[in-house]
């Protein structure tokens, strides 16, 4: 018999254990839900059990990268490999459509990779479909010399470290640029200041050192900028999480140049790997990218599908 209960930050280190048993490539902590939770409360967190042991977990929250009043829900289904076919998946995506009904929420975004079908299989047979796809790359940085950052003439590079003043600056760079990333479906926002500044600044995952703002020097504008997150739990492996550039700044090497600054600060870092993605129409980003020398990994797609309907009898 399945049971799926809702848990609270003691047990997130369940929650993570098995998050990370299941999809190694996309890992979390205890710590990197509880920054979740404290940065966007509210967030489901459920276990499922059978016979007292935890076999599956899932979330049900916000998307954080679209405005709050989008009409769906994020989900992550996670089952270990000995505990499927026996409807730990089903039981957990029946709690998480419940999660995002009470929200007022109509459907659910899920992730999926091309290295788990399965995965891809149970979505596709709730009526999920692909709704956005990431080509996700791998830059190794073991025994790499630090590249020269050389931006343009008339433009110097930063870090957040020497300039924190500069944040209010880099949001209005975030605000401008954010509607022109390409994805497969909604625009994604930058938010408020405050949202942007917990999310994108001062998450502890963000390294100050590792995020590079790009300075025109005849006026002191910020005309981009290029960041860097740690993978949770880990000090080696980070993510590319943003470059952006001014649209009136673009096309004269700043984006190269921020990435090359994350990549020189990397190094210095001690770290080995740079992960990135991009959607497929995002062709400028992938050019530098593929300049810069990453390598391709399994593409991550996002999956949009209904809510579990409501079981008969059940008193929700």
């Amino acid at each position: 018999m399945v049971s799926v209960r809702r848990v609270g930050p003691d047990e997130y280190p369940v929650v993570a254990a098995i998050v990370n048993a299941v999809t190694p490539d996309s890992p979390t902590s205890a710590d990197e839900l509880a920054w979740h939770e404290a940065t966007y409360p509210g967030a489901a967190r459920l276990l499922a059990e059978e016979s007292g042991r935890a076999v599956g977990a899932a979330t049900a929250g916000r998307i954080t990268m679209f405005e709050s009043d989008f009409d769906a829900f994020w989900m992550s289904i996670e089952v270990l490999p000995d505990a499927r076919r026996r409807g730990v998946g089903s039981a957990l995506y029946a709690a998480a459509s419940d999660v995002a009904r009470a929200a007022g929420k109509v459907a659910l975004h899920a992730p999926a990779s091309a290295a788990r079908p399965e995965g891809i299989a149970f979505l596709r047979h709730r009526g999920f479909t692909e709704y956005d796809r990431y080509k996700m790359l791998a830059l190794e940085l073991a025994g790499a010399t630090p590249p020269a950052v050389d931006p343009p003439a008339g433009i110097s590079i930063v870090s957040l470290a020497d300039r924190p003043d500069l944040v209010p600056a880099v949001h209005a760079v975030a605000v401008e640029t954010f509607p022109d990333i390409p994805t497969g479906g909604e625009p994604v926002a930058a938010a408020s200041l405050a949202e942007f500044r917990a999310r994108d600044v001062d998450r502890p995952s963000i390294p100050p050192g590792g995020f590079a703002i790009a300075l025109d020097e005849t006026s002191g504008r910020v005309v981009g900028y290029a960041s860097l997150v740690f993978l949770p739990a880990s000090t080696t492996v980070a993510y590319n999480d943003m470059t952006a550039v001014s649209r009136p700044f673009r096309g004269r090497g700043i984006a190269v140049a921020l990435k090359r600054a994350l990549v020189a600060w990397a190094i210095g870092a001690g770290l080995e790997r740079i992960e990135t993605g991009n959607d497929p129409a995002n062709e400028p980003m992938r050019a530098i990218n593929a300049r810069l020398g990453y390598r391709p990994l399994t593409d991550q797609v996002t999956y949009r599908g209904p809510l579990a309907p409501v079981a008969a009898g059940a008193a929700r």
